[in-house]
């Protein structure tokens, strides 16, 4: 592993690096300011760095400038800043993005999985990302485009990758597959098991990089904080809070999870109600479920907040 991959490792150990949303209006369109703001309150309650423009912030959506943008004010205001990039390197935006984010600040770079890759795409992507950047990278097994295990194994064994984000959404087996793979390869593991948030740190994983914490953050940050300590009654009793949290946020229509998590922030009052919309929000989410997950997530805020007290 590359040196500076190494340090990022040991980083990212024992740490939550929140998955923001991009607060925009109903015409996509962004206030800065907002977005600042936003990006800040989510360390205040509990993040230890942020992810920037990755699926949860519809960054394929968005142009470089705006990109650019989010990771800059970012970089204002956490100590960690990822943000992502694809194996592929067919247009112009994505061969001059990597470079761009560097320039912007970003600490590491989520690597998201061509459509149908193998290694023998995966690995010269690898090697060109890092000869761009000098970035380190954190290999992203999603549930829509995994990765065959011969061809993660090799991923891992990559210098510039330190880390591993497993996102099995509901395959138990195979999150524990890319765990053990990664474990043996010696890379940090962040869960982004949503679903598995509980499971997934004790079946490996070291931290969290998660999109149910674009809102919410308490929640989530009180399972890795009791995990990290060795504190078995408060790790289940928080696991409990946030499973529930996720049974409501992340369920079909799975993409409109981000919808979801923007209600939430909206609610805690995060982002304005009018910045709290999700452009490319499934069809068939209905706002008739927004009344049910604002009252679960006010339960699970109101019992997280009550235990940190006691």
């Amino acid at each position: 592993m590359h040196e500076v991959s190494r340090r990022c490792a040991d980083a990212l150990r024992g740490k939550l690096i929140a998955a923001a949303a991009t607060p925009m209006n109903a015409a996509g369109e962004i206030d800065f300011t907002v977005v600042r703001d936003y990006f800040a309150a989510l360390m205040e309650r509990g993040a230890d760095g942020l992810a920037v423009a990755v699926h949860t912030g519809r960054g394929d959506l968005l142009d470089p400038l705006t990109r650019r943008t989010l990771v800059e004010i970012a970089r204002e205001v956490s100590p960690f800043v990822v943000t992502g990039v694809t194996e592929a390197a067919d247009t112009e935006d994505a061969r001059t993005w990597p470079r761009i984010a560097a320039d912007a600040g970003a600490d590491a770079l989520l690597l998201f999985r061509a459509s149908d890759s193998g290694p023998e795409q995966t690995l010269p992507r690898c090697d060109e990302l890092w000869e761009q950047t000098g970035l380190p990278l954190i290999a992203f097994d999603l549930y829509t485009r995994p990765y065959p295990a011969d061809h993660l194994r090799r991923l891992l064994q990559h210098p510039a990758v330190a880390a591993f984000k497993p996102a099995r959404l509901r395959d138990a087996v195979a999150c524990q597959e890319g765990i053990a793979l990664a474990t043996d390869a010696g890379r940090t593991v962040v869960t982004g098991e949503d679903r598995m948030f509980g499971p997934s740190l004790m079946w490996g994983a070291q931290g969290a990089l998660v999109g149910i914490t674009a809102a919410c953050v308490e929640a989530s940050a009180a399972v890795v904080r009791a995990h990290r300590d060795g504190d078995a009654t408060a790790f289940l009793h928080a696991s409990r809070a946030l499973d529930s949290l996720a049974e409501v946020t992340f369920r079909p229509p799975w993409d409109g999870y981000v919808q979801r998590m923007l209600w939430i922030a909206a609610d805690e009052g995060l982002v304005p109600a009018d910045m709290a919309v999700d452009p490319l929000r499934p069809a068939d989410l209905s706002d008739d479920e927004r009344a049910g997950v604002l009252a679960t997530a006010r339960a699970v805020g109101s019992a997280t907040r009550g235990r940190r007290r006691a």
